[in-house]
């Protein structure tokens, strides 16, 4: 490199010299200081709309993620009002803070903590609990003596801390201590809700009053609270629970460090700023000057330590300081090198592999890539001109023949992570968790490479498919494709399943490919109508192998009640019976046959009666099947059968196959190769077709051929032998908790677990361990009780089992008589065999006792100990032992166990008081109540939890080589309980499933390695440099190097040959640091994106990148942030920009049960007291919907009206507490009786027309019209046409602008200028879809903005809407237009004229593709259209447009022009209304001789000219001057000349409106 490279750890002289010398040569080559300092700057901040949040109560947030006890330790550590009383700074608290925590966690998690707590991603969690605390003082009554101290009254000290107890609110020790002795007679049904999210005191009683306390640690009341309330916490007397706040006006009460961040709005990081430079083919930029700079914040200065071109400029001018002014020159020079967009194609050939080199031969490639990308436009000149090395090269091409060129990839710990939707937070998360789980694995001893192995390790893969095993002589088949006759000429190969058919159309091969076994009772009705469609689909040679089983739903629940020994017969059994007689005796055909004709006998054939079926029915049949070939008189037959009870037991066992199974609670079921649905003939066809591909798959790859059984390799690869949907589900919400914790404290209830075990396998590994939490007061729990003995005694041999009874403190003394034998038993004989056939002994005696009300406790005490030293004699255990317990029975320590046991079981892993669970390896299973649980659906969870997230755990911990740990402690215990402890902790982990094979790539020559052989963070990349994505990446990567030190490859992935300037944009991605804390006084900066020596003389437009769940808009914009061009900023040094986060996204996915999407639903959100803050519509395309929300706790539900009518949902409880928004899923049904109504009624839209009068004399019904406009030129047409409107129209009007790219300043008018002229007014916006393909530039973005969320981001009452283009004028009353009849059609739009000759040449739609596409239809203009959005929402043209945009949109080349190509590429089925010519008239396309009828005139861009916008505008429309004018003096009046200074300090979101009597708008603005 020719420039000397500049160590980190200071300068040489060496390179001083050289340095002097290019100075020298610079300074002499004419270049003057002064000319190079004209160079300016940019700056962007980004603020949250609320009100800040102190540190202090960030740092115990973010700790008490690694473990809610660490949250108690840092309260104590902080509560003293001295404490932080040495620091004066706010950069010396954060420090403290750091330095305290720092104690408790390793040093990669600290690490971690320290930047998160800069990043003040916990900051959300505070906003919530303030909302809480602001609801709780304005929802309850407080004692009389304390009205003076409610906000409002004045600040005073008490209203900074207090405790609210659900029905009234306590300010100080005196009124709490008097709560608290009068707690015990109070009434529970008013105590406050408590949430997921709440820090509960530790070992609080979970059935103790909840008091829930607001304050803040460090204010001067918050010690004495706490202090009373967690001993009285200690003692049982109530749930304690603390909601850290710290209200507005008590940062003077608080200590030294208390309040550092909550004086301003935080500033965020974690986002990137592109400034892109901009075409400007069109010339379009306002012209008219700012007048006057604002006063902000003193700029952010350059980053001198930065290094630039191998110079470190921080450390020159330290050595150097008198030649300050000609370095800095030097700098800003090297900053400004030929800036370039456009590179000959022969320096185009090689760039991708040129920059890999540079970054590649780099002393720091992270640094390097980052400062490539980010500032492409000006080093790219540089990168075109470096000699390439061809090994380099090669490499990337081989790797490309695996990986697509320029595709970028990443994975964390072996898991793909989606680019598209990480975020700085995100990847914050998942680094923690990866750090927190190695940290808990190491604790256990683990060694580092079993812990990398663990982490790195891909579990298996939750397959959709699951199989019931249900092969065995219970299937009866009606047919066999290989064997039988019919079937014959049927083809055999395989192959033919490859080869493509028709759609519909079934393959006919002679092989068993598709088991159809139908599971039923044949007495029922829908037994009887599967049975008619088996022999309807075998008639018609469906090629299927057909069968059945069947059961009775009688015997069933006999063996549900008494195990079966007492059984009567029923009909079920008897059919079943004469079913197996027919089939043994005479054919399976006269088997089935039979089956059809009961229900022939019983109804005639019409209807499939829900009727019983009756014996006699049953014998009709019989008699009438065999009549014609009876071998004797069908009765007798039937006599013989009876008296000698012929194939009962056979039928009997039918019953216990499928109780076995479970399936018997679907009633009637299909099993497909094992995969379970529904009976009907159209759930058969489906079954086929998803089978299909599976099967096909298995051919193409030899895994099937002609001689193989595929039901037996279907079923034996991958099945289980128990159907029970609430554990296996695809549906069913799975929980899981993490036993870590709760296992490294204190006498820990874990460690007191004496588990039990299977015959014989006491001292055996048992990767596989349940705990049973059973409440013995309960019905529900005894049976469970019973079951996990039962399971034992089954003899399982990679499972254990641990008891945890429970019972309520009011219990009688029977019930916890009854846990202290079972506790004592287990605790001294678990080792014993004999062991669990005393307590199955003793829980099938306690379950038939239960609730059996005795009139003397004592008789039922007796009882108890007479039985349990029977059972003890029969079962050899020592009957003295149990004799000495029961004599020494204490009730209260027993209870005292159970308080020990509830913290565990309700505190830390959140069961319900009173529930029965089973906790397997974490996976939490809730019985409940009058649920059947039985041994077979234990062996199935052991089963699933095994194969699912247990299995590979334990591999790896059996092959560990353990250092360090005393050998007496490897015992089946300890592998059993880590094997336990890790698996827990895993199924927690929130990770991809994703993974791909980084190994197969190269990586000699073309890959950044950064080994450290003891992390356990390892990344995987595959990177395009020049790319999005690359500049997205690259600087999360370089703050997890500098942060955690993972272990790193990256693979570079450019894109090999390329067309044009990969980038042409100059890129910062905002990172916090603790420079952004004081270092002079308490105050809190905030990080920024700082771009220094801009181009002067490129236009540049600029664009936040955030994450997907912020809203933004800018606040604080003097400049036009569309057209910046720098050179017009006078002596304004750096521009600046100030954005905020106006909201975060609250989006879900909406189902209807067993149907489409239901689209046009409306959801409301808000508070209890105010539930419609804000409403959404849930589109058809994935059922998808989306809010605008703050952090709080929210309350969604069905919108009053058709909603609400139609559908059931209950209110569903929403927390939004983290910067990351929410994603949820909803799943709805239609009442009953309203299944076939619709939801979108077209009888129903007059109901929402609106009819307003402003005050001047506006009457009738309101005309709707939205626009769209980016930058000041066009946000000064967009005033233009509004004055055009309303001078020509007579009806009240309201405008719609969606608010996206809207500017402070024109927010700021717009309320004025509705006041002055009476329209009404509302901004609109819509957050484009994550599974939407996305638009790269930001106009293709506002184009898309104009068509593709019409249906949901207009309110649903909207029942028209007009768009307008920003730079049209309007001359005649659009009424007309609205009111016009647009037969049926959604939208109405004109089409283009083409009396304009000279333009045939750019008449694109009349040749090629799109004269072929259009067949004779119009091509339309799309300035100006109509859209009837009640038919545009009843015909799903919305869902429609998306989908057809989804399939062009990522063809580079289609939708030219988006928002105009899209609705008339999909007129076909979405048709559009051609309106009149004369309703867009625009010379473009016109010409002059049709200009005096035009209605409206659009000042459209001319490709043949290219005419600048505002000198066509003053030129085409005579009236566009004088409506310019009067536009910009009204803006001149209400901005004034300080207009920008009061922008500054007035957010518009906050600013009141003149007049504004909208109030649903001002409630909307609290989310």
């Amino acid at each position: 490199m020719a420039a000397a490279r500049v160590s980190r750890s200071g300068v040489s002289w060496a390179a001083l010299a050289l340095f002097a010398a290019v100075l020298v040569g610079f300074l002499a080559g004419g270049v003057s200081a002064a000319e190079i300092r004209r160079q300016k700057n940019v700056q962007v901040a980004l603020r949250a709309k609320r009100a800040g949040t102190p540190l202090l109560l960030e740092a115990n947030e973010l700790l008490s993620k690694e473990r809610k006890d660490y949250f108690w330790d840092f309260v104590g550590h902080w509560k003293e009002l001295d404490k932080g009383s040495e620091c004066l700074t706010a950069k010396c608290c954060v420090q403290k803070i750091v330095e305290d925590v720092s104690s408790l966690l390793s040093e990669a998690l600290a690490s971690v903590f320290e930047f998160s707590l800069t990043l003040r991603s916990a900051s959300p969690r505070l906003v919530l609990y303030r909302q809480l605390a602001e609801e709780s003082l304005s929802s309850l009554p407080v004692k009389d003596d304390a009205l003076e101290q409610i906000p409002g009254n004045g600040p005073v000290e008490e209203t900074c801390c207090w405790v609210d107890t659900g029905s009234t609110l306590l300010f100080n020790s005196a009124d709490l201590h008097k709560w608290l002795e009068g707690s015990g007679k109070g009434d529970s049904t008013g105590q406050p809700e408590l949430f997921d999210f709440d820090h509960v005191y530790p070992r609080s009683n979970i059935t103790a009053p909840v008091a829930i306390f607001y304050g803040a640690v460090g204010t001067k009341c918050f010690k004495e609270l706490h202090v009373h309330l967690a001993e009285a916490s200690k003692q049982g007397k109530v749930r304690y629970a603390l909601r850290p706040v710290l209200p507005s006006g008590c940062q003077a009460s608080s200590s030294f460090c208390g309040s550092i961040g909550a004086a301003d709005a935080v500033t965020l990081s974690g986002y990137g700023v592109e400034l892109a430079l901009k075409n400007m083919e069109y010339k379009a930029m306002d012209d008219t000057a700012i007048k006057k700079g604002v006063a902000l914040e003193d700029p952010k200065t350059e980053d001198l330590s930065q290094e630039v071109r191998g110079f470190i400029f921080s450390k020159i001018l330290e050595r150097k300081p008198e030649l300050n002014a000609e370095i800095m020159a030097f700098r800003d020079s090297l900053l400004s090198s030929t800036v370039s967009d456009t590179l000959e194609v022969w320096e185009l050939k090689d760039l991708g592999h040129q920059t890999a080199q540079r970054i590649l031969h780099a002393s720091d490639p992270l640094q390097s890539m980052q400062e490539i990308n980010q500032n492409f436009p000006s080093i790219v000149s540089s990168l075109s001109r470096m000699k390439l090395d061809d090994s380099i090269k090669d490499e990337i091409i081989a790797n490309q023949r695996m990986v697509p060129p320029g595709k970028s990839l990443m994975a964390l710990n072996g898991a793909l992570i989606n680019i598209e939707d990480l975020d700085l937070y995100l990847l914050m998360d998942m680094v923690r968790e990866e750090l927190s789980l190695a940290d808990q694995f190491i604790r256990l001893k683990l060694p580092q490479n079993a812990v990398h192995k663990i982490l790195s390790a891909a579990p298996p893969a939750e397959s959709n498919s699951f199989r019931v095993d249900f092969r065995g002589s219970h299937v009866h088949y009606l047919n066999n494709l290989e064997e039988d006759d019919l079937y014959k000429r049927w083809r055999s190969n395989l192959q033919e399943l490859l080869m493509p058919v028709y759609p519909g159309q079934m393959r006919y091969i002679r092989k068993n490919l598709f088991h159809a076994v139908y599971v039923f009772d044949p007495a029922s009705a829908c037994g009887a109508e599967t049975i008619d469609m088996i022999l309807s689909m075998h008639q018609d040679n469906v090629p299927v192998r057909f069968g059945i089983i069947m059961y009775s739903s009688r015997l069933i629940n006999v063996i549900e009640e008494n195990d079966g020994s007492k059984s009567e017969e029923d009909t079920s059994t008897l059919i079943m019976r004469l079913f197996l007689y027919i089939k043994e005796t005479y054919s399976t055909q006269l088997a089935f046959q039979f089956l059809s004709n009961i229900h022939g006998s019983r109804s005639g054939g019409d209807d499939y009666s829900e009727e019983p079926v009756e014996a006699h029915h049953v014998e009709e049949a019989f008699v009438d099947s065999l009549l014609s070939g009876a071998k004797s008189h069908p009765q007798d037959e039937l006599l013989k059968l009876q008296k000698e009870n012929l194939y009962k037991q056979e039928a009997e066992e039918n019953s216990r196959f499928v109780h076995k199974l479970g399936l018997y609670k679907l009633q009637c079921c299909l099993l497909m190769n094992g995969l379970v649905h529904e009976s009907n003939e159209d759930a058969t066809m489906n079954a086929m077709n998803d089978e299909l591909p599976r099967i096909q798959e298995q051919v193409y790859y030899g895994h099937i051929q002609s001689h193989t059984d595929v039901l037996e390799k279907f079923l034996s690869e991958s099945s289980f032998k128990r159907y029970n949907p609430s554990i296996t589900g695809k549906n069913t919400e799975k929980r899981f908790v993490s036993l870590f914790a709760s296992y490294h404290q204190e006498d820990s209830v874990l460690h007191d677990i004496n588990y039990l075990h299977s015959h014989g396998t006491t001292d055996d590994v048992k990767p596989v361990t349940h705990l049973f939490a059973v409440d013995l007061s309960s019905k529900t729990g005894t049976k469970l009780l019973h079951q996990a003995i039962r399971y034992l005694m089954d003899g399982p041999n990679r499972a254990r089992v641990g008891l945890l009874l429970y019972a309520r403190r009011d219990s009688v003394s029977t019930i916890l008589l009854m846990k202290d034998i079972i506790d004592r038993t287990i605790s001294s004989f678990s080792n014993t065999e004999k062991a669990l056939n005393f307590l199955h002994g003793l829980c099938k005696f306690y379950e038939g006792q239960h609730m059996v009300v005795s009139s003397a406790v004592g008789d039922s005490i007796s009882t108890i100990m007479d039985k349990v030293y029977s059972l003890a004699a029969e079962t050899a255990l020592p009957v003295d032992d149990y004799r000495a317990w029961l004599t020494s029975f204490s009730a209260d320590t027993v209870l005292k166990g159970i308080d020990k046991l509830s913290d565990f079981l309700f505190g830390q892993l959140g069961l319900e008081f009173g529930s029965n669970a089973v906790i397997t390896n974490g996976r939490i299973f809730v019985v409940g109540e009058g649920d059947s649980f039985l041994t077979d659906d234990l062996g199935l969870l052991e089963s699933m939890e095994y194969e699912l997230r247990t299995k590979y755990i334990h591999e790896i911990i059996e092959e560990v080589e353990w250092t360090g740990v005393d050998p007496d402690y490897l015992t089946s215990k300890f592998y059993s309980d880590i094997t336990m402890l890790v698996s827990s902790s895993m199924s927690v982990r929130e990770r991809p499933s994703e993974r791909a094979h980084f190994e197969i790539l190269n990586a000699e020559h073309s890959a950044i390695k950064l080994n450290i052989m003891n992390s356990s963070i390892h990344i995987d990349a595959v990177i395009d440099p020049l790319s999005p994505a690359g500049q997205k990446i690259s600087p999360l990567l370089r703050i997890l190097w500098r942060r955690i030190r993972p272990s790193m490859r990256i693979v570079l992935n450019p894109i090999s040959s390329l067309a044009d300037l990969p980038l042409k944009n100059y890129y910062r991605f905002v990172l916090p640091s603790m420079d952004d804390f004081s270092s002079t006084d308490y105050s809190v900066h905030g990080p920024k994106a700082f771009f220094s020596n801009m181009p002067l003389s490129k236009t540049l437009t600029m664009n936040i990148d955030v994450p997907e769940p912020w809203l933004v808009e800018p606040v604080v914009a003097i400049h036009d942030l569309d057209n910046i061009l720098l050179e017009n900023l006078g002596d304004v040094r750096t521009l600046q920009a100030v954005f905020e986060l106006e909201a975060l996204l609250l989006t879900g996915h909406c189902m209807e049960k067993d149907r489409e999407p239901p689209r046009g639903l409306q959801f409301i959100l808000g508070t209890k007291q105010r539930p419609h803050l804000v409403d959404t519509l849930v589109m058809a395309n994935l059922g998808y919907w989306q809010m605008k929300v703050s952090p709080g706790v929210w309350h969604l539900q069905l919108a009053p009206g058709r909603s609400a009518d139609l559908y059931e949902l209950p209110s569903k409880l929403v927390a939004i507490d983290s910067l990351r928004g929410k994603l949820i899923h909803i799943e709805v049904q239609k009442k009953k009786g309203k299944e076939h109504e619709d939801l979108l009624n077209a009888a129903d839209d007059n109901h929402f027309q609106e009819k307003t009068a402003l005050k001047d004399a506006r009457q009738g019904e309101t005309i709707n019209i939205f626009s769209v406009a980016s930058g000041h030129l066009y946000e000064r047409f967009l005033k233009i046409m509004i004055l055009s409107v309303l001078k020509n129209t007579q009806r009240p009007v309201k405008f719609w602008f969606i608010k996206n790219y809207l500017s402070p300043q024109f927010k700021d008018v717009i309320p004025h200028m509705a006041h002055e002229y009476g329209f009404e007014y509302e901004l609109i916006t819509y957050k484009w879809p994550t599974w939407l393909h996305k638009q790269k530039e930001k106009q293709r973005i506002i184009w898309a903005y104009k068509i593709l969320f019409l249906d949901v981001i207009f309110p649903l009452s909207l029942r028209k809407v007009i768009f307008v283009d920003a730079d049209q004028i309007v001359r005649t009353d659009m009424g007309e237009l609205y009111d016009m009849d647009l037969k049926g059609r959604p939208l109405a739009y004109t089409p283009f004229c083409d009396n304009n000759k000279e333009m045939d040449g750019y008449r694109f739609w009349k040749q090629g593709f799109w004269k072929d596409h259009l067949r004779g239809r119009p091509y339309h203009i799309s300035a100006l259209y109509v859209v009837d959005l009640a038919k545009f929402r009843q015909t799903a043209a919305g869902d429609n447009l998306r989908v057809v945009y989804e399939t062009l949109s990522k063809d580079p080349n289609s939708l030219s022009n988006l928002d105009q190509d899209l609705p008339n590429y999909a007129q076909h089925s979405v048709p559009i209304f051609s309106l009149p010519q004369e309703w867009l008239w625009c010379e473009s396309w016109c010409g002059n001789a049709t200009k005096a009828r035009a209605k409206t005139i659009d000042l459209c861009n001319n490709p043949m000219t290219k005419e600048p916008k505002l000198q066509g505008a003053k030129r085409i429309v005579p009236e566009w001057v004088d409506f310019d004018s009067e536009a910009r003096q009204f803006t001149t009046r209400i901005l004034g000349e300080n207009a920008e200074i009061a922008e500054s300090t007035s957010p518009p979101s906050d600013a009141p409106k003149p007049d504004d009597k909208d109030f649903s708008q001002d409630v909307k603005d609290e989310l």
